[in-house]
């Protein structure tokens, strides 16, 4: 993949690609709509396409919150078209790399010296590369070495990108812009946070160790030679998840892998309130001796109690048959508001106990087949029809608790990966975590 020689810093040139990048897909509707004229026929999919393959390569080539952005829309199949959700999956591992020149320069500021004085070798070309930062491998002493570097200018341009990106995904996902406010300061938080990796070089040490015990490997740390900006850590030889997927491993070690990721995530949210809050394939390595190791603390949510406490009570599979409990909980975490209509309230009470009855089923059972098709069709077809339906839409009012955005995301994530293993999972640890919370 070719590389970058530099990325646009200040907010004027920021700016500058976010209204290009608005511009073209203004002109992609343009050409759309002609065509439409002369042939009736034509579908909406190139026009998905165009607007994908415009607006992923300006956000690759800004990098940052708006990609990372980009990447957390591309999990969920309900957020997007398919045509944006397939090239945003890009952004978790496979983005265009910093020349090196820029990364030297990154090591000469927060160290004084280039890698090759501090490693006894370290590679020019970036081995991975996604939203935030790029990943070389180094050596030293006869150790294989991981190396995050922080793309420049990202952790700056966050709060100022998110506003800029605001109409595009306005325009992506046909919301009005005070449905977003809401959530926005959440979101920012977060990214700012991943931006810190003197914050997540402290995380990642304490969360491998309190699940130490689990079998499950973690990178060792190094902060000696790790900055605000560069993240060193040992390097874990395997396959990524996808990856190893591909290989056709046998149900066993598919249902081994996925007991591990259910428990590894159980244990974080049910014990220490605080969970690894980005589940994408690309976080996982299968070893070479085929366990599961777990990489990339950058994206972490700590639970307050009181949202723990109300957010569990949903998986309790009869609790949308006790309409005044299941009511009183919908307007505590602000599902519903006490201004809404009785139409309002009717209308979105069905809703989301439409959608808590699904996604409660694995905590319901002592087993889960993660495998089943129609469970998974069911939660996609649920999300289709509440995306098109008018009366959702035109609500003037962002629903659900802000906290929710990545503990949701958290468990699509896992569920989803979980169904990519196919896997059967046993789910008696989590349900005895809830019952004693």
């Amino acid at each position: 993949m070719k590389e970058q020689h530099k990325i646009p810093i200040s907010k004027v040139q920021r700016a500058a690609k976010f209204v290009g990048t608005g511009a073209k897909m203004g002109g992609n509707y343009l050409k759309y709509y002609a065509k439409k004229i002369v042939d009736p026929s034509t579908d909406r999919e190139s026009l998905d396409e165009a607007n994908a393959a415009d607006v992923y390569e300006s956000l690759s080539q800004l990098k940052g919150s708006a990609l990372k952005v980009a990447q957390m829309m591309s999990m969920d199949q309900n957020v997007l078209p398919k045509a944006y959700t397939d090239k945003f999956q890009m952004a978790q591992y496979n983005a265009p790399p910093l020349s090196f020149p820029l990364v030297v320069k990154t090591f000469r500021k927060y160290f004084g010296k280039s890698p090759e004085d501090l490693f006894d070798s370290f590679t020019s070309k970036a081995l991975n590369a996604a939203s935030i930062g790029q990943v070389h491998q180094a050596t030293l002493n006869g150790k294989k070495l991981a190396v995050k570097i922080q793309y420049p200018g990202v952790a700056h341009s966050v709060s100022s990108d998110l506003k800029l990106a605001k109409p595009i995904a306005m325009k992506l996902m046909n919301v009005k812009g005070k449905d977003l406010d809401k959530y926005i300061g959440e979101v920012e938080e977060k990214l700012l946070e991943e931006t810190d990796y003197t914050l997540e070089l402290k995380r990642s040490i304490q969360l491998t160790k309190n699940c130490a015990s689990m079998d499950i490997d973690f990178p060792k740390y190094y902060p000696e030679y790790s900055s605000e900006r560069v993240i060193t850590m040992d390097w874990i030889d395997g396959m990524h998840l996808s990856e190893w997927i591909e290989t056709n491993p046998s149900q066993a070690d598919r249902d081994r892998i996925g007991q591990n990721l259910w428990d590894f995530y159980n244990y974080q949210i049910h014990k220490l309130h605080t969970v690894h809050a980005d589940p994408h394939p690309g976080n996982f390595i299968i070893t070479e001796s085929g366990k599961l190791a777990v990489l990339d603390f950058g994206c972490v949510k700590e639970m307050p109690l009181d949202f723990y406490s109300d957010y569990f009570k949903f998986m309790d599979i009869e609790l949308t048959k006790k309409p005044i409990e299941f009511n009183a909980l919908l307007l505590k975490m602000e599902f519903l508001f006490p201004s809404d209509s009785d139409a309002e309230r009717e209308y979105f009470t069905k809703v989301f106990g439409d959608l808590v009855s699904l996604l409660c089923q694995p905590f319901s059972m002592s087993e889960f087949d993660f495998s089943d098709k129609e469970y998974f069709a069911a939660i996609y077809a649920l999300g289709d029809q509440v995306a098109a339906d008018k009366q959702f839409r035109k609500s003037n009012a962002a629903r659900g608790s802000k906290h929710g955005i990545y503990i949701n995301r958290t468990y699509f994530g896992l569920y989803n990966i979980l169904h990519l293993l196919q896997a059967k999972v046993n789910t008696k640890i989590a349900v005895a975590s809830m019952d004693r919370a």
